[in-house]
């Protein structure tokens, strides 16, 4: 991990569990079944065995997801890991050759520290637990399916019909590396609102505070639902709350900008992102929390094959509270909105 710059709050965490720590919480990790298929007691299950955390580790990961002031991100190592592994899924699809689970339940022990998971019925068909894979289709696209381009600072939103795609969005991610790239090549950075901002031209700052901007829909929304079509959002800033603690909104399918200076601020904010993130290569073993809000992510371009030896990492959305955007609740599963 590195940093261009240092601020008096601390952006990045490091948890590393201790050997014989991992090798208990994976013992009962590979005995677990689908963790999806009933996964309210799947999670009062993980619940129980992540509680095998050194109490400061068990508390460094609690106090992410609940305070303004902690890291916007966090890198956990050691973990446990699946025995095997079958092919890497080439259509983003979950593979349906996984013997064991350990994987899973690894991301949603950590995502239930933070919040609740969470399916949007726009992304990866309402599923909790994301397989993010080089697609050959979508390999220069702006999308978790891509590998050939370089992923731009962004959140990931999701399409709201009430105009904003920053509220319902999620609140943390986490990512957990099932296989990393053949070259050991893509790298995961992270740009907290606070380094952006003490970074930032003051009068690119005051820019991006205003409500100047349009973010477009998710590409997987604009893709499947509107057909290619930009499903632009209501005007909003890029840039909102108090100067010591900012939130960040940006679409990884574009934010358009209304004027002249608010396009060139966005080009602006990009440059500064890539200054001041940290730099993570995720590898078996690793997972990364996410603070969705407090700043922004993106990955480099990497080669891809499409082989099934191709990079693999398991993603989940995770609320703070589902009560928030009950309005956008399915009769068929009360995770899935």
């Amino acid at each position: 991990m590195t940093s261009k710059q240092e601020t008096l709050v601390s952006t990045f965490a490091e948890v590393v569990l201790p050997d014989e720590v991992r090798d208990i919480i994976g013992n009962d990790l590979r005995s677990f079944a689908n963790p999806v298929e009933d996964i309210d007691r799947s999670l009062a299950m993980l619940r129980v065995t992540f509680s095998k955390l050194p109490i400061d580790q068990l508390q460094t990961i609690l106090d992410f997801g609940r305070h303004v002031d902690t890291p916007g991100v966090a890198l956990v190592r050691n973990l446990p890991v699946d025995p095997e592994l079958p092919e890497t899924p080439i259509d983003g699809e979950p593979s349906k050759d996984k013997k064991t689970f350990v994987a899973e339940t690894v991301l949603l022990g950590l995502s239930q520290l933070l919040g609740e998971p969470v399916g949007f019925t726009t992304e990866k068909s309402g599923r909790l637990v994301h397989d993010v894979v080089p697609v050959s289709a979508g390999a220069r696209s702006q999308t978790n399916q891509s590998s050939h381009v370089f992923l731009n600072f962004h959140n990931d939103i999701v399409h709201d019909e009430v105009g904003r795609y920053d509220v319902s969005n999620p609140d943390f991610l986490v990512l957990n590396c099932v296989r990393q790239d053949g070259n050991k090549e893509a790298v995961t950075y992270y740009a907290d609102g606070r380094d952006i901002s003490a970074a930032l031209d003051p009068e690119v700052l005051d820019i991006l505070r205003r409500p100047v901007f349009r973010l477009n829909a998710p590409g997987s929304y604009v893709r499947d639902v509107a057909k290619g079509a930009d499903v632009l959002s209501d005007l909003v800033p890029v840039i909102s709350g108090p100067a010591e603690s900012p939130e960040v909104a940006v679409s990884a399918n574009g934010v358009v900008g209304e004027t002249v200076e608010a396009e060139q601020a966005l080009e602006h904010l990009q440059r500064v992102c890539r200054e001041v993130a940290h730099q993570v290569k995720l590898e078996p073993g690793t997972a990364l929390l996410i603070n969705n809000r407090k700043g922004l992510h993106a990955r480099s371009q990497f080669f891809a094959r499409h082989n099934g030896r191709d990079r693999w990492l398991q993603r989940t959305y995770i609320r703070r509270s589902l009560w928030t955007i009950r309005y956008r609740g399915t009769a068929e599963d009360r995770r899935v909105h």
